[in-house]
């Protein structure tokens, strides 16, 4: 947040930075000016704050051509609140493991609206099981638009490009 060459755009509730290790061609963290620690910490207060979040990863992503998703990681390796919107093409020297394909690809990645509707019907989110996180980020290589499956990550990303325009 710190590091002005990494913000994209800020208002007085977010700050919009570039991913420092971005997983795609556009990798952007959207985060609340306001010290939360994640996903477990929201309730129906914030109801607010994630959907002001979310329009601004709509509006950002309204400056691009690409296809983007728009979510949480159900277990974030950043203890921030922070919202990631990447684009879905998958091209970076940075994705280099099936462990991070995998948060993205998986349903370890919450969508916003997800979020937000089981933040609305029940005031919270239930953590993860250990378990059922180990599967989702063991869960065996495949595209994410096609049926593609590789038998290693430089195999996926090399046919990932295929995809591309």
């Amino acid at each position: 947040m710190n590091d002005p060459d990494l913000v994209v755009d800020q208002d007085s509730v977010t700050i919009t930075i570039k991913d420092k290790y971005p997983k795609a061609k556009h990798h952007f963290l959207i985060m609340s000016k306001e010290n939360i620690p994640g996903i477990m910490s929201l309730n129906k207060e914030n109801l607010k704050l994630l959907h002001h979040m979310k329009s601004v990863a709509d509006k950002l992503c309204s400056k691009f051509d690409d296809k983007f998703k728009i979510g949480y990681h159900s277990v974030p390796s950043m203890q921030r609140l922070h919202l990631h919107v990447i684009s879905d093409d998958f091209v970076s020297p940075c994705l280099k493991t099936k462990v991070h394909w995998n948060s993205f690809t998986t349903t370890f990645f919450m969508t916003s609206d997800d979020l937000i509707r089981a933040i609305d019907d029940t005031g919270s989110i239930s953590k993860m099981s250990k378990q059922v996180h180990k599967e989702l980020i063991n869960t065996p290589l495949k595209c994410h638009k096609c049926n593609f499956v590789p038998k290693t990550m430089p195999n996926l990303k090399e046919h990932l490009l295929s995809h591309i325009k």
